[in-house]
């Protein structure tokens, strides 16, 4: 449980502050696109009302809350989980991405009602129109770890016994 509470801990910050650094520090909100090794890495500014890739996307207070809501939810489900079942060393790491990455997205819909999306990459003659963060990375992780790793982990850690007590 440790591990999953340092994953998630880092994760948070690491957003943060990548945002912080980026949206704030580098004024990429005035600037819109800050061509960092084009087409590669672009920082382009996007804010995201709605879900992955804007959809259910609109100005509504309600879909806005709404996400919050099911973040803060689904993110206290998977933790409540890992306490439970104390799973091993992968599990702990993803559900610590999913947590800290979803809180990431949580506090900017709370801060600034939308999420704060600035990386752009493409390559190979394919042009990426969508924006995402570090947190957007961390939840994709997260939740694909949790469905590799969850089932059977082979290096779960024996819980300890509990003492009688007389």
């Amino acid at each position: 449980m440790k591990l999953a509470w340092i994953v998630a801990a880092a994760t948070f910050t690491l957003d943060q502050i990548t945002k912080l650094a980026v949206v704030q520090g580098l004024n990429l909100i005035e600037r819109g696109v800050i061509e960092v090794v084009p087409p590669f890495l672009v920082f382009r500014m996007a804010w995201n009302r709605g879900i992955n890739f804007g959809l259910l996307a609109n100005d509504a207070d309600l879909v806005r809350w709404g996400l919050i809501v099911v973040s803060l939810a689904i993110s206290a489900w998977v933790w409540l989980w890992v306490r439970r079942e104390n799973p091993g060393r992968w599990t702990q790491i993803s559900a610590g991405l999913l947590v800290g990455g979803a809180l990431g997205n949580v506090i900017d819909r709370v801060i600034y009602g939308a999420v704060a999306d600035f990386l752009n990459m493409s390559c190979c003659g394919f042009e990426n129109p969508y924006a995402f963060n570090v947190a957007d990375i961390a939840i994709f992780a997260g939740a694909a770890g949790l469905v590799l790793f969850s089932g059977g982990d082979k290096d779960k850690t024996p819980r300890k016994p509990r003492r009688k007590t007389p």
